[in-house]
């Protein structure tokens, strides 16, 4: 199988799809805030894209057989300033995540009861009279629904996706010298960066064009990978 040209074509698939959530934003020039049925929209569509990347990158290195460099000595190494990059223009820039987030399994609290908007007559009363005339002439509690929320992150996510299609072979390298420094950690349980089950964001029954291509960068990730060593 021509895994090149596997590559190149979720590549383009991919950055197009980025693109078009990059434009509902406003190319980053746009609302201080946007809805959140907006940002569920967008999440929706980028979550998933962001775990097509990461197996794209895993893909590269298993095919191109990348290896991690020798540890350069402390003498040598070079620091950077903080709140810079290393392309010298000063902006921070947040990196790509090359390693899928580990599902967390929380135990369902039971819904808690919402009060009784208005109290509990058992009998007409004088009292109960004077609790009922309170609660009629309250005034309605605020609206704490959310309703709008900041771009700010999501436009952040959205360019690290980017810069890791551009340039899908420094995210290669940057990955396997990950997993070198991730052999030296002995409390590590998982170490590679596809956690086992299904991808992050990847759904039983596909529904736009992103879960397609999750499921095809997914297959093509876990068959390039060598078999697991049998430790039985």
């Amino acid at each position: 199988m021509d895994f090149h040209a596997a590559i190149d074509l979720n590549k383009s698939l991919l950055a197009r799809m980025i693109a078009g959530l990059f434009a509902l934003l406003g190319g980053g020039a746009g609302p201080a805030r946007i809805s959140i049925e907006l940002h569920r929209r967008i999440v929706r569509v980028l979550r998933p894209a962001e775990s097509a990347v990461r197996r794209l990158v895993v893909l590269l290195v298993t095919i191109k057989g990348l290896k991690a460099p020798p540890p350069r000595p402390q003498s040598q190494s070079r620091s950077v300033p903080p709140g810079s990059d290393r392309t010298g223009r000063g902006k921070k820039r947040q990196s790509f995540s090359l390693f899928d987030p580990w599902q967390r399994f929380y135990r369902q609290r039971p819904a808690k009861k919402a009060p009784p908007s208005l109290p509990r007559i058992i009998s007409l009363t004088e009292e109960g009279l004077r609790k009922l005339k309170e609660s009629l002439n309250a005034p309605a509690p605020a609206d704490k629904t959310i309703k709008d929320i900041s771009p700010i992150n999501l436009l952040r996510r959205l360019e690290a996706v980017i810069g890791a299609l551009e340039d899908l072979p420094h995210q290669a390298r940057r990955l396997v010298r990950a997993l070198a420094r991730r052999q030296n950690v002995p409390k590590l349980k998982f170490r590679t960066p596809l956690r086992p089950g299904r991808a992050p964001g990847n759904r039983q029954k596909p529904r736009l064009e992103i879960d397609h291509v999750l499921r095809e960068c997914d297959w093509l990730a876990r068959n390039a990978l060598p078999p697991a060593p049998d430790t039985s």
